[in-house]
């Protein structure tokens, strides 16, 4: 059974790493394998490892490297149980010769005859100590694979296209449900598409050449883009327009016409919008309302217009600023006003947007949304099935004044 690192490019030194063990080993150990404690230090000569600053020829020793040791897992493992993979490279750049860690890593998979089944992102990483204040990765992500079978046919670039559309916008709709983190969400939607890539034998173009892995990699982005994309279907008419209008001018002011014109195209109007109290409009200009803009202690029993966008926003600030209680509270509320999963799919678009957009502070907000929805589902039940008989939703208490005695 393996479940392992890879060989990196040059995050760190192994050979540094495993010094701080062997000499404590080597002295009691040497005398019962000399073979492996002949030096004092680790051996260097052997190290998968592109150092910092290589010639191309350590590049290309490392590729050949990480080959060989997938192959060597893949000649080895059991096939009794998948093999897993702990991949935390946070780099999604070209190393060296243009190849990113990420394409090195899944090509070496691929050549090693494996099947890549599931990726999943594992919070493992510490923030304190010695990585305080720097930028570190939170997660790992687990690559699944298994031996890909020797029956295994080949594509072309317009059937791996066509099976990527038909199976990753469901694998995006399962990993939304089980609360798979904006954040991780692109990390892990590579499982399903690399799932498809790495179960033919070859992929090739119209000129017979083997599709590569980055090629790949980009068909897998492009079709998660569609899928997130065709969630946009599912918001009511005010709701899309508050998404067209936040992708252009984030919460800044935008012109009125330019709104009224794409208010006109969305099936709505700004007036609506602003009744609707997703935006403000004055002095010929427009805003979308902030999440730190709206009030405390919203009700959405009493509110007569509930676009999924303002409920979205809503819960945003009653989980950042109230706190989960209240954000669940709230959220078991509208479960009877709006569509939730249409809400929790509008987190996602919305912290895509931000993250594409180089805007933190709102990424990290539907970010939190996002990770944080099965918990308030489940919180928000809680509360509902704890409550007294004969109390409102709101908890106003079991008196209620609708029907007086008469006299």
């Amino acid at each position: 059974m393996v479940s392992t690192d890879p060989p990196y490019f040059d995050y760190f030194l192994y050979s540094s790493l495993s010094d701080y063990f062997y000499v404590w080993l080597r002295r009691a150990l040497r005398e019962v394998s000399p073979e492996l404690f002949a030096t004092i230090a680790t051996p260097r000569s052997a190290e998968i490892v592109m150092r910092a600053g290589g010639v191309s020829a350590s590049r290309e020793s490392f590729l050949e490297g990480l080959k060989a040791s997938m192959a060597c897992i893949a000649a080895n493992a059991s096939t009794d149980f998948p093999i897993t993979i702990y991949y935390a490279y946070k780099s999604t750049e070209g190393t060296g010769g243009g190849v990113s860690a990420w394409e090195a890593f899944l090509g070496a998979v691929k050549a090693a005859g494996l099947v890549i089944t599931a990726t999943w992102p594992i919070r493992t990483e510490r923030t304190e100590g010695i990585k305080t204040g720097t930028n570190s990765l939170a997660s790992s992500i687990v690559v699944v694979c298994r031996q890909r079978p020797a029956s295994a046919p080949r594509a072309d670039r317009r059937r791996f296209l066509a099976d990527l559309r038909d199976q990753v916008p469901a694998a995006v709709r399962r990993l939304q449900e089980a609360g798979i983190s904006p954040v991780d969400l692109a990390q892990a939607a590579i499982g399903p598409g690399m799932a498809v890539f790495t179960s033919y034998a070859d992929v090739v173009d119209a000129d017979g050449a083997s599709v590569p892995v980055g090629a790949a990699l980009d068909l897998v982005n492009q079709v998660l883009g569609e899928a997130l994309s065709q969630q946009e279907g599912d918001l009511d008419a005010e709701s899309r327009f508050c998404l067209a209008w936040f992708e252009q001018y984030g919460f800044t002011q935008g012109p009125y016409g330019v709104a009224d014109g794409l208010a006109k195209a969305k099936n709505t109007s700004v007036t609506s919008l602003e009744r609707s109290g997703v935006l403000r409009a004055g002095a010929g200009s427009v805003r979308l309302l902030a999440p730190a803009d709206l009030p405390a202690g919203y009700r959405i029993e009493t509110d007569r217009w509930t676009p999924t966008w303002e409920v979205v926003l809503h819960l945003a600030r009653a989980l950042n600023q109230d706190g989960a209680q209240a954000a669940a509270t709230l959220m078991a509320a509208a479960a009877d006003r709006v569509d939730l999963p249409a809400c929790q799919e509008l987190a996602y678009l919305l912290y895509r947007i931000c993250e594409r957009k180089g805007w933190p502070q709102p990424a990290a907000l539907f970010n939190g949304l996002g990770t944080s929805w099965n918990d308030l589902e489940s919180l928000g039940r809680s509360a509902t099935a704890n409550r007294p008989v004969g109390s409102s939703r709101a908890g106003q208490g079991l008196l209620s004044f609708d029907d007086e005695p008469a006299e």
